[in-house]
């Protein structure tokens, strides 16, 4: 291989690894929205219509999101844990591809899918519970889950300064897993590396 080419490829191999942009993002729940409501409505404490089209969750998610080209595309990875809507342990892992929709200013609109795993405590211990047929997991079971291919976000974040933005990711998953939450995301700072120096030798220069 040519000395030019090669230098060519440990420039841009280091010059790649200096623009890889990383972000985490802390997110609180939130609320749950059921648009045609919930038939399990009068076991969700914190319903305040009593009919399941809100419900306020208490928790939160932890992101990492790795940009796979600069403001363009990434992958993120997500895990939360909460208070589902009847006041019970839930959560669910995700990991999927996200793009950037648009960017102006200080405003940016992030949209992706990917697999996601959502689980809870069985509702069957709950008195008077309806099965409505969207989670896996019989009564004889401590949990319940649902594996969903193609679940998806909008993320809207406006920057606040260098490092923090403000997010809020909407979740369309209509009717079953409709969610807001809100919190921030913090880019990592970039890590500098030192370019290799160019050859002396001239021969061998670009």
């Amino acid at each position: 291989m040519p000395h030019s080419l090669l230098l060519f490829i440990i420039l841009m191999t280091f010059a790649l690894q200096v623009q890889a942009q990383k972000n985490l993002n802390l997110k609180f729940f939130g609320l749950s929205l059921h648009p045609k409501g919930d038939v399990n409505a009068p076991l969700m404490p914190l319903n305040p219509d009593q009919k399941g089209y809100l419900v306020l969750n208490l928790g939160g998610s932890l992101g990492y999101e790795h940009f796979l080209k600069p403001d363009k595309f990434s992958l993120k990875a997500i895990q939360a844990v909460y208070s589902d809507c009847a006041a019970q342990l839930g959560g669910f892992t995700h990991l999927g591809m996200r793009w950037v929709v648009f960017k102006k200013g200080k405003h940016s609109l992030n949209g992706g899918f990917g697999p996601t795993l959502v689980y809870r405590r069985n509702w069957y211990q709950l008195e008077n519970y309806r099965d409505s047929g969207f989670f896996d997991g019989g009564s004889g079971s401590k949990w319940q889950y649902k594996f969903i291919p193609y679940a998806g976000e909008f993320e809207y974040n406006l920057a606040l300064n260098e490092r923090y933005e403000f997010s809020t990711t909407f979740i369309p998953g209509y009717p079953s897993l409709m969610s807001l939450s809100f919190g921030l995301r913090y880019w990592l700072p970039q890590k500098k590396k030192v370019l290799p120096e160019l050859p002396k030798d001239p021969a061998v220069r670009l």
